[in-house]
């Protein structure tokens, strides 16, 4: 019987960012799966993603990703009206901007979102497998 892996890393510091942003390269988001809770300062992505992290790049997996303490987000090159419209996510960065960081999600087509935080709190938490 084969074991059932559901990840979840939690970064707060450059290397587990660069750790979740290698295990989402390649992931697929609709625009209707990106929400901001502004209130509670949560930033989050629904993304299907490849399973590299244990070398079943042929398995596929829902997985939300969580940023923690947002103050702000913009985006640039994506039509929000466009619910059905699928992102590509290449890498997630970080700049750290006099107090404050800005993680960048950066996706195919030049499109990009930028995250205003005070700190790096990401989470990525596998949610089910996708059966073909």
């Amino acid at each position: 019987m084969d074991k059932k892996y559901l990840a979840k890393i939690i970064a707060s510091d450059n290397e587990g960012l660069q750790m979740i942003s290698a295990c989402t390269a390649g992931a697929k988001i609709k625009v209707s799966d990106i929400k901001y809770l502004a209130e509670n300062k949560v930033f989050l992505l629904s993304i299907e993603r490849t399973k590299i992290e244990t070398d079943q790049e042929d398995k596929k997996i829902n997985s939300i990703c969580r940023f923690d303490c947002v103050d702000k987000v913009k985006s640039k090159n994506i039509d929000q009206k466009n619910e059905d419209l699928v992102l590509e996510l290449i890498a997630i960065d970080y700049l750290k901007n006099n107090e404050d960081y800005e993680i960048n999600l950066i996706f195919s087509n030049n499109a990009h979102i930028a995250l205003t935080t005070e700190t790096i709190e990401v989470r990525l938490e596998d949610q089910s497998e996708i059966k073909d």
